[in-house]
């Protein structure tokens, strides 16, 4: 059993890291403020940006579902990984050596069989790559020429083949060290009663990666005709793939997704690698399974789609399955806030068809004269009827008013009433009645629903993520509480530039709120290691655990107004605090000294002594 990693280790990776990068292979960060960036939280889903990071205090919280921490609680959390096994991952990020105590050397189990697969698919690419060249692999070369992509292509997305053998990349990677239970754990072998034996046999394979650019996983093309296999073969699910949320070329065009507000979903791994050498370099396509709500998360919080800039393009063929890809598309449509576009080829040409038969900018043209997503469906039922017959024309009315009353925008929806109307071949009166009928069917069935939940009729939708139970909340209609909260803000978020001593005064002041006296207590008790690495953290480990994601918000908030002068803007905050409990105790003073029997000279002359210490102290604090 591996020991336990020396806490001083622990510290320093975490030290040594930036959370913006690592959070950054996960969600598009954009400027929240000074010293702050915002996401869309890969947590719960949500619409408009709420997850905050502030690489300087080294945490993260998101003010919509209230997750929070640092950057080991970020990998926990998303990947579903063990304690031990983010800092391991980090420090081999940094080239970190960790070491360990209790007489353990080395990672944990968990930890390790996760590391063991990843290592096992990267001695597995490697292969595939290096056999490519091999003589054997002529019908992978071949395969690939015939579809327009030479060496340089393959190489640049990591495309390899398997060679038609039973063992051959077993025994290699057994050479290598891994054991058959690791190779299993991998999807790289299958197991009879006999053994195990290789997945994937005479096959071109690419790798699949994560969005952070590790393999995963591997999709293999059947080449031989002897092969009884599928088309397609896929690594199955592991500890590391999990199919429904892998997008194949994600790695390669997260970058030009966030940067450019969009994507193209294009349908196989051929069309991503045309689209990305036709200059499309945001394609990305789903591996082995049908475009669904896993994948519309990896792709919003990659996008930062929180407006309605962005655009989703997604390409289909022209078939029945392509129909029904598209149909599916369609019902989650709405999870996007961007806009939905649908790209069909001429003569239904997929991406890496059409780049053999017009080029790279029969590509880049196929792109670009994309259609709203809305009027290719409603073409796609007006279509199917006849259009001739009076029934036709009405079966399509009533066919496309559901697509049409489904619109959010009430002009847009107004539009394709209009339009609706003309490729039906209906009155505009017709159509209206339709869109209106189709939309109180929809309200109906959204009631009926709701009233049937176990939650009730007031329930919030599936996807909805309560926040959890509020401790105290400052009242923003209290300018006292409010100078309380951001005076907290101030005092964990730039402690360098406060100073030790205005620091010690600020945590004198009587707090209103109860919640916010908890943690100035906290940071009271702290205050000699505020110059200190972990400032945060050892606030975090002194208030009570229901207040942790209190002081985790209030570490990673964006403050108001810092500007470029933070270390003027965080005196300033602290010097009105105090200023306003010098002003309580300057009024709290006159009025004794009103009380003050005039009798009683030694009694009136400290208290006159004491308001004229505060006049001074109000107006050192102006001067500074």
């Amino acid at each position: 059993m591996a020991g336990r990693i020396r806490q001083s280790d622990i510290d320093e990776v975490k030290a040594r890291t930036n959370i913006a990068d690592i959070i950054g292979d996960y969600v598009s960060l954009k400027p929240g403020g000074v010293g702050s960036l915002k996401g869309l939280c890969p947590f719960h889903d949500e619409k408009s940006p709420s997850f905050n990071v502030r690489p300087g205090v080294g945490r993260y919280h998101c003010f919509g579902c209230g997750e929070g921490g640092d950057v080991y609680a970020f990998l926990v959390k998303l990947d579903h990984v063990s304690f031990t096994e983010a800092v391991e991952r980090l420090a081999g990020r940094i080239g970190y050596q960790l070491h360990y105590e209790e007489g353990g050397g080395g990672p944990s189990e968990s930890s390790g069989n996760r590391a063991r697969i990843l290592a096992a698919n990267n001695a597995a690419e490697e292969f595939f790559r290096e056999r490519l060249a091999a003589p054997d692999a002529d019908p992978g070369r071949r395969f690939l020429g015939e579809r327009g992509f030479d060496a340089a292509a393959a190489t640049h997305f990591g495309v390899g083949y398997a060679p038609k053998s039973w063992d051959e990349l077993t025994k290699h990677l057994r050479t290598k060290g891994f054991t058959p239970d690791e190779l299993l754990a991998a999807g790289l072998v299958s197991q009879r009663d006999r053994g195990v034996y290789d997945r994937f046999r005479g096959r071109l394979v690419w790798p699949i990666r994560d969005v952070t650019g590790q393999t995963i996983g591997f999709g293999a093309r059947r080449l031989l005709d002897d092969d009884n296999g599928p088309k397609y073969l896929n690594t199955p699910e592991t500890a590391v793939y999990k199919k429904t949320q892998v997008l194949y070329g994600l790695d390669l065009a997260k970058r030009d997704i966030s940067r450019r507000d969009e994507v193209v979903v294009v349908e196989g791994y051929t069309d991503v690698m045309a689209c990305h050498l036709a200059g499309i370099t945001t394609a990305v396509a789903t591996c082995g399974t049908a475009f669904g709500i896993d994948h519309i998360k990896v792709i919003r919080r990659v996008m930062g789609d929180d407006s309605s800039t962005g655009s989703v393009i997604f390409t289909f063929d022209p078939d029945s399955a392509g129909q029904k890809a598209a149909a599916r598309a369609f019902g989650e449509e709405q999870r996007f806030s961007a806009q939905t576009y649908v790209a069909v080829g001429p003569d239904g040409l997929d991406p890496c068809d059409l780049r053999l038969a017009g080029g790279d900018e029969a590509v880049r043209r196929m792109i670009d004269n994309r259609k709203p997503m809305f009027e290719f469906m409603i073409r796609q039922v007006v279509e199917r009827f006849d259009l001739d017959s009076v029934e036709g024309r009405s079966s399509a009315l009533r066919a496309g008013a559901p697509i049409v009353a489904t619109i959010r925008d009430p002009a847009s929806q107004n539009g394709y009433t209009r339009e609706l109307a003309r490729l039906s071949g209906a009155d505009l009166d017709d159509a209206l009645r339709a869109v209106r009928s189709a939309q109180r069917t929809v309200r109906s069935s959204h009631a009926a629903n709701a009233a049937s939940s176990p939650r009730g009729a007031s329930a919030a939708p599936d996807d909805a993520v309560a926040p959890p139970p509020p401790i105290r909340e400052a009242d923003p209609t209290d300018p006292t509480q409010r100078t309380e909260r951001e005076s907290l803000m101030v005092l964990l978020q730039l402690p360098a530039e406060v100073g030790a001593e205005r620091a010690a005064r600020a945590v004198q002041v009587p707090f209103v709120n109860p919640t916010h006296a908890v943690v100035r207590d906290a940071i009271a008790s702290q205050l000699p290691s505020m110059a200190d690495p972990g400032w945060v953290d050892r606030i975090l480990a002194e208030v009570p655990q229901a207040y942790e994601p209190t002081v985790n918000a209030l570490a990673v908030g964006a403050l108001p107004q810092a500007g470029s002068d933070a270390g003027r803007y965080a005196r300033s905050i602290l010097d009105g605090l105090i200023d306003r409990d010098l002003l309580r105790e300057k009024a709290e003073l006159t009025s004794r000294l009103a009380r003050t029997d005039p009798q009683n000279a030694d009694l009136r002359r400290s208290l006159q002594v004491a308001l004229s210490s505060i006049d001074q102290e109000r107006m050192r604090l102006r001067g500074e």
